[in-house]
């Protein structure tokens, strides 16, 4: 109560905190994104999409270390996880491309544990970040402080949306993807590789998480086990969005970072992850509450 009653008494706080929200929300949606066109493409629930976001930060890490900007590590871990989606496709996941969504799950979630001990053997287990070299901005009258790299990670997050559209809407292979959402059979039937589709649809999810990752490394920190959380907001956010609206996934991601934040500030830091997850059941059985009613209607 003490909090709600900050909130009440300084409402520059609420204007920090929702900034705050609106900028991590940001890189929820950029996962949200790649697991939207698996899930809409492929019938996949990728459970090895924060592993994903969690590799790209390391792979960050490795540019820093190399000694260029950290900012070079967005490209450069779009592109390793690319190859890495490509490559797991290949491996694991044409595998599973037919069969039950429960037979996916187990796959990616047996993918998410092994990339989960690769990365603490590789990279060990302790909590890393890089620094952006960006700066800090600050408003009514120094008050509240915009972090330039947390907006970088905004503007990004909404540039990637309007190109992913473009590029499903505009290039052959954005349509081949499209037409392989919607009819499989068809596609292949009028000469579509669905399998080089799928492999494509799953490395650009894998690039997608890349992209993110890089960005959580300069803007919060990584370790190796903290993958999952992101798993769930992606899986959330899709769920509130639904398939094929990569608006609907902005404004979810968004809307889920600012939620966090002030669960945060209410219920204390400890709690954070909890509220997600308790936000996590509300929605399935919101969602299933509204099914029902729709069944009931078509009786």
């Amino acid at each position: 109560m003490d909090n709600l009653n900050l909130l009440f008494a300084a409402p520059i706080l609420n204007v920090q905190l929702l900034l705050d929200g609106l900028w991590i929300g940001a890189i929820f949606a950029l996962a949200a994104f790649g697991m939207a066109l698996v899930w809409g493409v492929m019938n996949i629930i990728n459970i090895a999409q924060g592993e994903f976001v969690m590799l790209g930060g390391y792979m960050t890490l490795l540019v820093v270390k190399a000694g260029l900007s950290p900012l070079l590590g967005i490209p450069f871990a779009a592109v390793v996880l690319f190859i890495l989606g490509w490559a797991l496709y290949r491996a694991v996941i044409w595998r599973i491309v037919d069969a039950d969504m429960f037979i996916s799950l187990l796959a990616t979630f047996g993918i998410s544990i092994m990339m989960q001990q690769l990365m603490n053997e590789v990279f060990g287990s302790d909590v890393r970040t890089a620094e952006s070299g960006l700066g800090m901005n600050y408003l009514f009258n120094n008050q509240v402080t915009v972090s330039q790299i947390k907006v970088l990670a905004f503007v990004l997050a909404f540039a990637i949306g309007m190109g992913l559209w473009l590029f499903l809407k505009k290039s052959r292979l954005g349509q081949a993807i499209r037409a392989t959402s919607q009819n499989p059979r068809a596609a292949r039937i009028l000469g579509i590789d669905t399998s080089r589709v799928y492999a494509a649809t799953y490395a650009i999810n894998a690039a997608l998480c890349g992209a993110a990752g890089a960005l959580v490394v300069m803007a919060y920190s990584i370790h190796p086990y903290v993958g999952l959380p992101y798993t769930v907001r992606s899986f959330m956010i899709v769920i509130m969005a639904g398939l094929g609206n990569l608006g609907g996934v902005i404004a979810a991601g968004l809307g889920l970072g600012a939620a966090e934040q002030f669960a945060g500030f209410l219920l204390g830091a400890e709690y954070q992850l909890a509220f997600v997850f308790l936000l996590l059941v509300a929605v399935l059985v919101w969602r299933q509450i509204n099914l029902a009613r729709k069944r009931q209607y078509l009786k």
